[in-house]
């Protein structure tokens, strides 16, 4: 088989194409809900939230692992030692995006407010803020879970 007959055979596979149209699903619906609330300033910024920011709701994390493993437990089946893989990816996923991530998103907030306060009365110079990556709530990882299981069960049947 040759390279070409691989690569088709790869973005074809049913669990490849469920757990992409899962993450655009979940970033476009992240987009909309930031557009229509008034929160999207700039075309750039539009084109991120499709393409590539973190947080908000629903997690694309979420979605795309919650996919992932529907897919593989159907396909599978949920004794299978790559279903167990993935079911172990996903809980892996969600604490790190519910608190790891949202620690640290909260933490760097908090540190860049304190930068600029300490700058404003002259204690310190102004420095570069720390970048504010935050993680998700545990309402933005169920609903990106729900959905991701959803497009997942539906590449399945």
């Amino acid at each position: 088989m040759n390279l070409k007959e691989q690569l088709h055979l790869f973005f074809s596979q049913p669990a490849f194409l469920a757990c992409l149209f899962s993450w655009l699903s979940a970033q476009l619906v992240k987009t909309l809900i930031k557009l229509f609330s008034g929160k999207v300033h700039s075309l750039k910024e539009l084109f991120e939230l499709l393409l590539w920011r973190t947080g908000s709701m629903p997690s694309s994390h979420s979605a795309l692992v919650a996919t992932l493993c529907t897919t593989i437990g159907f396909r599978s089946g949920v004794n299978s030692d790559v279903f167990i893989l993935s079911l172990g990816f996903y809980l892996v996923t969600i604490r790190d995006a519910v608190g790891v991530r949202r620690a640290n998103g909260l933490q760097a907030t908090m540190l860049n407010k304190i930068g600029r306060l300490l700058a404003a009365k002259n204690i310190i110079e102004e420095v570069k803020p720390i970048k504010e990556v935050q993680g998700h709530t545990p309402a933005e990882v169920i609903i990106g879970s729900l959905l991701g299981f959803f497009i997942g069960l539906a590449f399945s049947v």
